[in-house]
């Protein structure tokens, strides 16, 4: 036997450093897992009793086909979905616009795009019932006109565009400038660049952080309770009259007292399925957008 086999053929002696480093790694996996422990088992509290109390109404067909006038929530779940459907329309547009114009035209911006990027950096700290407040003032002070569930949507839209910007910024930016490059060698403008190229490589990350922009303002309460009024009847036009809204029943029915405990539950989980439907749709369409390999 050489010298080498024989080397290979002994264990492995453990130093001190490395018994050491052993130890230190066990300590740390010991750390982490509590910590996530730690995490987990409040949210798990919090799942289980929200599903324990709000699973009663839910589970009644009348809920979601009847108004609250009649015992059922139909009216709040229709008025936040087309809220948060009106300030999608919005706000999408514009945070994608603005973020193509982050990164693309950065070179060329100057002071304007440092200007904007200031900008959408006090948008992402603002308080939705500042937001909420500003649009009051601009729409019942100074204008003068009635609170609907659109104003509650321009409301939203504060909310969304800065969440838009910062995700779609994210995403193009990571976008290999190989492809640009190559796209401009062929002789393609720019803008059919990005139109062609850049944004259906990052689609998939795009459509990502819009919903999960859209989950985020879809429970928002400030909004709504500074911008329309609640109504137990069913209104799906948001211009004019009062519209209800889940986190505005919520509100009404604890204001009710113990006899709307149960709706308010029930109001709160229909939220949280809510949210977590848009949130799988956004999983399933990041998995199904962009380019293929």
């Amino acid at each position: 036997m050489t010298l080498a086999q024989e080397e290979r053929s002994q264990p492995l002696q453990l130093t001190g450093t490395s018994l050491r480093r052993r130890t230190v790694d066990g300590l740390a996996r010991v750390l982490v897992t509590a910590a996530v422990l730690l995490a987990v088992l409040p949210l798990g509290w919090l799942v289980y009793t929200l599903i324990s109390r709000g699973i009663g109404p839910i589970l009644d067909v009348q809920w979601w086909t009847e108004s609250e006038r009649y015992g059922g929530a139909a009216n709040a779940i229709v008025g936040t979905l087309i809220q948060t459907a009106l300030a999608t329309a919005v706000a999408v547009p514009l945070g994608v616009l603005v973020a193509v114009y982050l990164v693309e035209y950065a070179n060329e911006g100057g002071r304007l795009v440092k200007a904007t990027t200031f900008m959408v950096d006090v948008l992402s700290g603002v308080p939705s019932i500042v937001a909420a407040l500003f649009i009051f003032a601009v729409w019942r002070t100074t204008l003068d006109l009635p609170r609907s569930g659109f104003v509650v949507a321009l409301a939203l839209v504060l909310l969304m565009i800065p969440l838009v910007v910062r995700s779609t910024e994210e995403m193009l930016k990571i976008v290999p400038q190989e492809l640009r490059e190559a796209s401009y060698a062929l002789g393609v403008p720019k803008w059919k660049t990005i139109l062609r190229v850049v944004l259906p490589t990052a689609l998939s990350g795009i459509i990502t952080g819009i919903m999960l922009a859209v989950a985020r303002v879809m429970g928002e309460s400030a909004p709504v309770l500074i911008l329309v009024g609640a109504t137990r009847a069913m209104n799906v036009n948001p211009f004019d009259g009062n519209q209800q809204s889940l986190p505005l029943m919520m509100l009404q029915e604890y204001n009710s007292g113990p006899s709307g405990y149960e709706n308010v539950w029930g109001a709160a989980l229909s939220l949280v399925l809510l949210v977590a439907i848009v949130y799988l749709g956004a999983r399933l369409a990041g998995r199904f957008t962009g380019p293929r390999k």
